[in-house]
């Protein structure tokens, strides 16, 4: 099978993270407790990707994987995306969307470690500073105005770690799919990971919270509450899942592919500007000047070396 271009993957991985980054607003707007809302993603886009696999010659054989990889499929579709979303989600009831989804950023920091020990990818110095530059942007929106509240009753401190727990268990996941993906396709692995990962987290909370979902009742909400959910499970699941893991499993470089998640955060307060009407400070802007140019710098990181090597010569 021919390998899409480069720039292709690249687009198809930024318009994922476009989708990643505005899965806390959903979340938020669905009125809807955090584990609940977990429910009603999987089940939304769990249905969303099987009609999708379906639909696609290439993946409507969706029994033969299972058959000769169950074990890994399983494993990775629970204890990976599945927990990992759910904590997610969670943590979107005690601390802010942009607190989340700026902590979540670090993601693609633990990604470059976990490759590094299980595939043996380098870990160049180029990754390192602009994996750390980036994380320092990121550290500026965190703190930018929150300091007084991660002081307080700890309940935003709470869903701070929450979100580190989420990053840390995505990053381990998207290592330990890449050959799952490569084998099988991202339409696959992805369909496998929430319509697997609805019936667990359907089970588990009904027992542990007493919510048993009624898909039923999803026309029973306020319009904006029953927008928010459907977004949550067709375009932040199904799309924006699709698009990512897709452009991960296509870029040459794992590590320098997830150093696009270092925008979520960016695009997180231009969301929280126009949605929820949220100020963004000078600090904030600083530190969207600081990412964005990581990551730029990050992607380009050959050319520039080489540009910078003829002006030497010249």
């Amino acid at each position: 099978m021919n390998k899409p271009p480069v720039w292709l993957a690249y687009t198809a991985a930024f318009f994922g993270v476009c989708s990643h980054a505005s899965s806390e607003f959903f979340s938020k707007l669905s009125g809807l407790p955090g584990v609940e809302t977990s429910v009603w993603r999987f089940m939304i886009g769990g249905f969303a990707l099987l009609c999708v696999a379906l639909i696609s010659r290439e993946s409507r054989q969706l029994i033969t994987p299972l058959r000769q990889d169950f074990l890994p499929i399983i494993s990775l579709s629970l204890l990976g995306m599945a927990l990992a979303q759910f904590i997610f989600h969670w943590s979107l009831d005690f601390a802010s969307a942009v607190q989340v989804a700026t902590m979540v950023t670090i993601m693609p920091i633990v990604v470059v470690f976990v490759a590094r020990v299980v595939e043996g990818t380098q870990v160049t110095p180029a990754k390192l500073v602009s994996g750390i530059g980036a994380f320092l942007g990121c550290m500026l929106l965190l703190t930018d105005g929150y300091i007084a509240q991660l002081g307080g009753d700890g309940a935003t401190f709470t869903g701070v770690l929450m979100a580190f727990g989420c990053a840390v268990i995505g990053a381990v996941y998207l290592v330990l799919v890449k050959p799952y993906m490569q084998k099988y396709g991202a339409i696959r692995m992805t369909t496998y990971t929430f319509v697997l990962g609805f019936i667990a987290l359907w089970i588990l909370v009904g027992v542990m919270w007493g919510r048993w979902v009624n898909p039923l009742s999803l026309t029973d909400r306020p319009p904006v509450e029953m927008a928010s959910i459907l977004a949550l499970g067709v375009w932040n699941t199904c799309i924006g899942f699709l698009l990512w893991f897709w452009g991960l499993s296509n870029v040459p470089d794992i590590g320098r592919g997830n150093y696009l998640f270092f925008l979520k955060p960016v695009i997180a307060l231009v969301l929280a500007y126009f949605l929820l009407a949220e100020s963004i400070t000078v600090t904030q802007l600083a530190a969207i000047v600081a990412i964005t140019g990581f990551v730029a710098a990050e992607i380009f990181y050959d050319r520039i070396v080489l540009f910078f090597r003829r002006e030497s010569v010249l």
